[in-house]
């Protein structure tokens, strides 16, 4: 049976970003969990977790890399693999991940290489393209496809067999061409519907006790946490989002019980005491979270867990509200985006303000820690839609929301605004530079625009016009928070996002230091 080496590589993070969570590497450990039961031998190795701490700066000091650097994960890979796969989430990371590929095959050249995530299946031709050490991408949901591609590499069977992958084009293979015929497809796989068939991540093959002794994953640091899945997808389609592409608009939930058996466990073996759900938009369905919520109170579990992600508030009344937090839950993030209806409609972005400010405003009186997620610049924005993203937060601090975040925004890789720019010339061409830019949505010392009439100065001025009406509303109302702000910093104690973004920052400016060279931004073969 194949031996399967899975890479995290290292988290590539602008230097001056308050974003960049530390956080367990939860789809490897799914996809090396499917190859285990199915009889394959999985490794990881986890270039975050393996050294959280050290940080080093690459790219002429425009990034910096958190965890092992890519020449010390590449000389982890034992000598006896025989499959090697690199997982991509985030285009951002890709310059660096396609330079450690580099090194991966000029060490082991005659070992396949399999890229997957959420970056490879947005560029797939790109990829195969512009890397042709990677000899095949897999595309979206990839626990049934590894284990079907690991069995074909281990009989020696046609890999135009397995669905989800994209391959290079072979004459006469009878597989579909796609774009200018340089790779080929064959054909999209069916989500997984039953999720509880899906294995528990195998978190014995990653240093866990590196994130969980301390303090380290997507929420609020409130105690040793774990990261869960609880459902798969999304059924919105947000322009600026690429989840339609990676997971469909298709939307499945696992079973309440069978979440709360997986926390049960991780509480016995791992000692953990909060659990961070990474769900795209974990609550559509308000029998299922109330459902949920009840199960935890019968059961008289006592834990906290949180809503890291940003989750869509049409479910969520004062009831649901209540049963979150008397459940356990404390954070939780809705995703607004903006305060415009006009670019709410624009951006597919089916709410209405009335009824998320309703929502928001009941997770507070019910005790819950609220964050906003909020963008800025998108296409076609004007100055008076910016306006109305201003004033919209300062309703929300006056009303006593305690935590939010501006995001510039990024045209990134499979979502519909970022198909929209291509097809404009807007972007391009994909290359290091562009890639390394989409890091920046969060880079307080970088600003782009994509707004025509809105320049980067500008947006950048509504950017911080957005922080002080919102905070400064909020602390003017409630001075006491920014006493509890400061006492927090001191203390190293977190309760919002703030607490954890400011301390994450302060954390890597004081341990980076001057890696090895890097190449040069440029553009990709």
């Amino acid at each position: 049976m194949a031996i399967f080496t899975i890479l995290r590589p290292p988290l590539l993070v602008p230097t001056w970003s308050d974003s960049g969570p530390l956080t367990p590497p939860i789809g490897p450990a799914y996809l090396a969990a499917s190859l285990r039961q199915a009889g394959h031998t999985p490794r990881i190795v986890d270039g975050l977790g393996e050294n959280p701490f050290q940080v080093t700066s690459l790219f002429n000091g425009t990034v910096m890399a958190i965890g092992l650097r890519s020449e010390e994960i590449v000389e982890r890979i034992q000598p006896d693999t025989t499959l090697i796969g690199v997982s991509c989430m985030f285009s951002q990371d890709w310059p660096e991940t396609r330079r450690m590929i580099q090194m991966v095959r000029r060490r082991f050249p005659g070992i396949p290489i399999v890229a997957g995530g959420e970056h490879i299946t947005s560029v797939p031709k790109f990829t195969l393209d512009s890397t042709p050490e990677v000899d095949v991408c897999v595309l979206g949901e990839g626990e049934e496809t590894i284990v079907e591609l690991a069995d074909a590499f281990d009989r020696g069977t046609p890999l135009e067999m397995v669905a989800g992958l994209a391959l290079r084009a072979k004459k006469g293979s009878g597989l579909p061409l796609a774009g200018d015929h340089t790779h080929q497809s064959t054909g999209s796989r069916t989500r997984i519907r039953t999720l509880d068939d899906i294995p528990w991540p195998a978190w014995d093959l990653v240093p866990l006790s590196k994130y969980l002794d301390n303090g380290l994953g997507y929420g609020v640091n409130r105690g040793r946490s774990m990261p869960m899945i609880a459902t798969r997808g999304c059924p919105y389609q947000c322009t600026f989002c690429s989840n339609p592409e990676m997971w469909t608009t298709r939307w499945y939930a696992r079973e309440p019980d069978k979440v709360l058996e997986e926390i049960q466990a991780y509480r016995d073996q791992y000692a953990a005491t909060n659990f961070d759900f990474y769900d795209l938009t974990a609550i559509v369905k308000r029998s299922w979270i109330i459902q949920f919520t009840n199960e935890i109170l019968s059961r008289k579990m006592v834990f906290t867990w949180q809503l890291p992600s940003g989750t869509r508030s049409e479910a969520i009344d004062d009831e649901v509200s209540r049963l979150l937090f008397e459940s356990g839950c404390r954070n939780m993030s809705y995703a607004p985006e903006s305060g415009s209806p006009e670019v709410l409609k624009r951006i597919k972005k089916v709410v209405k303000l009335d009824k998320l400010e309703a929502s928001v405003l009941g997770a507070v009186r019910a005790g819950l820690n609220v964050k906003l997620n909020i963008i800025m610049g998108f296409p076609n924005e004007s100055s008076h839609e910016l306006s109305q993203t201003v004033r919209f937060l300062a309703r929300m601090g006056w009303a006593g929301v305690h935590d939010m975040s501006i995001s510039l925004f990024s045209p990134y890789p499979g979502s519909e605004l970022y198909n929209d720019l291509r097809k404009s010339g807007e972007i391009p061409e994909l290359s290091d530079e562009y890639f390394l830019s989409l890091g920046a949505y969060k880079d307080f010392s970088k600003t782009s625009s994509f707004s025509e009439g809105v320049t980067p100065r500008v947006l950048n001025m509504y950017r911080i016009l957005g922080f002080l009406a919102f905070y400064g509303t909020q602390y003017t109302v409630r001075p006491w928070r920014i006493l509890r702000l400061f006492m927090n910093l001191a203390q190293h104690r977190q309760e919002s996002r703030l607490d954890k973004s400011l301390q994450d920052l302060a954390h890597r400016l004081r341990n980076r230091r001057r890696g090895g060279p890097t190449p040069k931004p440029a553009p990709a073969a």
